[in-house]
């Protein structure tokens, strides 16, 4: 028997993006809608491609539901695939895990969820497909669930649908622990992870593989996102194709500045290391984080004038494509390490007395509760891949050293 089938994982329908609405809530709200429109396009590429089944490897939804409109939007998407004969199987992760998401709407007959109390087996006899699952009903799994999923069914073709941290990853919780030894022990045919937000084949004969998520949702997922078509034929993986649908990228690009003399021939270098990956997204909406590094006399002036460089930074990004926004413009430069020359006294007394000010303890503590202050008060919760004001006191007191220095000495001006 051949035929293909589609494994999905972490669509987080009715992610609120709440990191994004911080800085900017209309992109906030085109990010969402593309994690919604990237589902769409797969249905539909999933009818387009005539696939036998459908697997969703957990995280459906991001978490619980305001309203029932995230629930009514999965509903249509799946009966669109029930009146293309298309089954759907799927489990719940840890954000959408049955003790998270207490809201329901009845599914069309199409869509078959696994337990989340034991692990079983949900079959397609036309196809001798034995598919077997289960999901989370807790947010946080810490038991190996894979270790007592049923055994393989002689002469059909077995597939495991499952959400793990399978042998760790270190930007992801670890939940439901396994190794990529124990799953090819099982005698599947093919493990469908979730979880892991990026594509990644563990292993092969049998293939182990993770489908990434249908959108990126922060800078730490950068590049093309989607799903994996899984071909077989006469009972074995013949092939794994990667189905790209997102609709909005994030890019991430650290620039060394060192060698510019100016402002004007830093954002130069922005430009050239952003001319590349912007092209690579095919007209999306982008959102990219540019660091500025390196060893520069503009060290000062580049942060000292840090709205002004950020405003010219997002003109030459839009000049470079028409759909793009800068999430974040990060000055992580520094300045030479060579002796300042004796004419410079002035910028050495004051340089002095404000490296005395920044090792000040008790000015430390005050920022360093300020700054806690500020956190507590901001609405939302701050994105995953940032690191939290309080906790990042060292960088602070530097940048407001150098901001300080350089309108001191009048040096906030273009050079």
């Amino acid at each position: 028997m051949n035929f293909t089938f589609l494994h999905c994982a972490d669509p987080h329908l009715g992610s609120p993006m709440s990191g994004l609405a911080l800085k900017d809530a209309k992109v906030a709200e085109r990010f969402a809608a593309a994690t919604r429109e990237a589902f769409s396009d797969m249905v539909s590429r999933a009818i387009e491609e005539r696939v036998a089944f459908v697997l969703i490897a957990g995280d459906l939804y991001d978490g619980p539901w305001p309203d029932n409109a995230i629930g009514l939007f999965f509903n249509r998407e799946a009966g669109r695939l029930a009146r293309a004969g298309i089954p759907v199987f799927l489990i719940k992760g840890n954000h959408d895990a049955e003790s998270v998401v207490a809201r329901t709407i009845f599914p069309p007959d199409n869509v078959r969820q696994f337990s989340t109390s034991r692990a079983h087996t949900l079959e397609i006899p036309e196809l001798r497909v034995a598919v077997h699952g289960r999901g989370f009903a807790d947010r946080a799994v810490s038991e190996n669930i894979a270790a007592k999923y049923p055994a393989a069914k002689a002469g059909w073709f077995n597939i495991g649908l499952l959400h793990t941290s399978c042998e760790g990853n270190a930007k992801h919780a670890t939940y439901a622990p396994c190794s990529v030894a124990e799953l090819v022990a099982r005698g599947y045919d093919y493990w469908a992870l979730g979880h892991i937000h990026q594509y990644q084949e563990l292993h092969r004969d049998p293939w182990i593989v993770y489908a990434g998520n249908l959108q990126g949702r922060s800078v730490r997922e950068t590049g093309a996102k989607g799903a994996a078509l899984v071909d077989v034929a006469d009972g074995r993986v013949v092939g794994v194709r990667r189905l790209i649908v997102d609709r909005a990228r994030w890019i991430e690009a650290e620039v060394d500045v060192s060698a510019a003399a100016t402002r004007d021939e830093a954002l130069a270098l922005v430009s050239a290391a952003l001319r590349a990956p912007l092209a690579e997204t095919a007209g999306r909406l982008v959102a990219a984080r540019v660091r500025l590094v390196g060893e520069t006399a503009l060290d000062r002036r580049l942060r000292a004038g840090g709205a002004q460089l950020f405003d010219e930074a997002l003109s030459r990004l839009q000049q470079l494509h028409e759909d793009a926004w800068l999430e974040k413009l990060s000055i992580e430069t520094r300045e030479p390490r060579a002796t300042a020359p004796a004419a410079d006294l002035a910028a050495l007394d004051i340089g002095a007395m404000l490296g005395a000010c920044v090792d000040d303890p008790g000015l430390r503590g005050a920022a360093a509760e300020l700054a806690a202050q500020i956190g507590a008060k901001t609405p939302g919760e701050a994105p995953d891949d940032e690191t939290r004001l309080a906790d990042d006191i060292d960088a602070l007191m530097a940048e407001a050293r150098a901001i300080a220095l350089a309108r001191a000495l009048g040096e906030e001006a273009d050079a």
